[in-house]
Formats: C-alpha cells, structure tokens, sequence
C-alpha cells in the first residue's frame, strides 16, 4: 500500500480555476514549431501562456508533440522556429533569477544501487550543493510525498507508486517555481494513480507551483486542472482549451458528479475531433 501524502493535504492554498487569470505569465510559448531532421513535423505553431498558479495539462492522441512541447518548455529541445519565454526571459536562457523550473518523466528513472535519500539528493550533487543543506533539503522533499520512513530504502524495496514519489521528491529538492511532468503516472493502477492525483493537487497547492502535465487521460486530467488544452493530431497544434471551472481542494465527490461527467464529455469530444484531424503512430 502506498503512504498518502498527509503531511501536505492540510493547511495547502484553496486554489480558484481561473484566478490565475491576470497573474505573471511564467512560460510563454510564441509560435513554436518543431520539425525533427528527417522531416517530420511534429507541430505547427503553437502559441500558450502559462500563469503563476495555473495547473494546465497537455491532452491529446499519441504522438500529437505534447511531450515534445514539455520537453522544449525545459529546455531539454530547441523549437525549430518560435520562441519561448520564461518569466519575461528570452528564449536563450531557462528560469530567471530566483526562478527555477523542474520535470518528472514518465519513468523514475532512479538509482538501482542508490537508496531513496540520495536518489532524491541526485540534483543537488551535481550542482555542488553542501551536504548537510542537501541533506535538510533531501529530508523536507520526502516528507512531503510521505516518504521520509523509506529514506533508506533501495528502489527494488518500493512499489511502483513510491518510486514515482521518490521521482517527484527529487524534483522538489531544488524547489522550483515550475513543475513539468510528462505521463508521471500513465504506468500505474487506478488506485494508485486517482491517489497520487489527489496527493499531487495537495502538493500544488502546499508549495504554490505552477504546473504543466501531460496525460492521455480525460478523467485525470478533468480531476487535476485549471485548464486543459487539448492538442490536434500530428502535426500537433493546439484545437481548444477547457477551463475546469471547479473549486479545489477536489475530492472523491468530484469524481462522481455532473460536472465531472459534463467535462469528461466535452473533452471526449474534442478528443475525437483532435484524432481525425490528422494521422500518429507515436
């Protein structure tokens, strides 16, 4: 059984969909396109603001660009034509001062022979960071994905829920501003995964981030967001965005309301619209 994330569920910020409506943008996306060198194109311009506090997940048929967009969004790709700007920032440099950004990738990706705490710690190893700061930093992370009583145990010792944890607690050591998180939970069973949704959203609003993720789910993505964009199939571009319109903190009770199941269909919809729209074999 997975450890819930208690420890953050009380005393988080009670986020409003569409509050972050007039606040700073935090990324910037202008016309970005990319074509990868054997010619394919894997999206048209794209053009999308992100604002501090937003929770805005990427939804889409496979191979739409969703994650090559997160991936340019982190400066792990270049656009081959457009600009992204973060926090009013050129396109040549990631973050600005006093502003970080981090990912998780579909996989944990961890340290086999390593333990959880210096798994998490990976980060600020290899910025230099002095031990006993990372140390504090690696401990604060792991409590707030409930897995401070694991710190030393080997990934092989965790289910594939609390490997995701350790995942997002290396992503939280350097304290960033923004989250990226690409399918972090595609992987999982129902149960774990509607779990970790609602620690996630707990977490987004203990530490007040600003989140992108990337699902193939509607019903996930109908749970966590502030908006949703729905991407077209290759080339990918973006067809609609569906604000959430629903207070947080949101609950079981979400899940089985009109609402919800009103969302769920339009999304559904777009959906079929976002596959006919073009062919994807990703």
């Amino acid at each position: 059984m997975t450890p819930a994330m208690n420890t953050i569920a009380d005393g988080g910020a009670v986020h409003a969909a569409g509050q972050s409506s007039s606040a700073a943008p935090v990324v910037e996306v202008l016309s970005v396109e990319k074509t990868y060198p054997n010619g394919t194109r894997a999206l048209e311009p794209v053009d999308l603001t992100v604002r501090d506090g937003e929770f805005v997940t990427l939804l889409g048929p496979s191979g739409c660009g969703k994650s090559t967009l997160l991936k340019m969004i982190a400066g792990l790709a270049a656009p081959s034509d457009g600009r992204i700007l973060w926090w009013r920032h050129g396109a040549d440099a990631v973050g600005a001062p006093g502003r970080k950004l981090s990912m998780v990738f579909q996989e944990a990706t961890l340290m086999p022979w390593a333990r959880v705490h210096r798994n998490a710690r990976l980060p600020l190893d290899l910025a230099g960071v002095e031990r006993a700061a990372a140390g504090r930093a690696v401990s604060e992370a792991l409590a707030l994905v409930g897995l401070e009583k694991f710190s030393q145990s080997y990934p092989r010792e965790l289910s594939g829920g609390m490997q995701m944890r350790v995942s997002i607690a290396r992503s939280l050591v350097t304290e960033p501003n923004l989250l990226l998180m690409d399918e972090p939970f595609g992987a999982l069973d129902e149960i774990t995964r509607n779990r970790l949704d609602s620690d996630l959203l707990a977490l987004w609003a203990k530490k007040r981030l600003t989140v992108m993720f990337v699902t193939h789910s509607i019903y996930e993505a109908v749970f966590l967001s502030t908006r949703v964009v729905v991407m077209s199939a290759r080339p990918g571009r973006i067809l609609r965005e569906v604000a959430i319109d629903e207070p947080f903190p949101r609950g079981e009770a979400f899940r089985v309301s009109q609402q919800f199941a009103m969302y769920c269909r339009e999304l559904s919809e777009l959906l079929a619209v976002a596959s006919a729209s073009g062919a994807s074999d990703d």
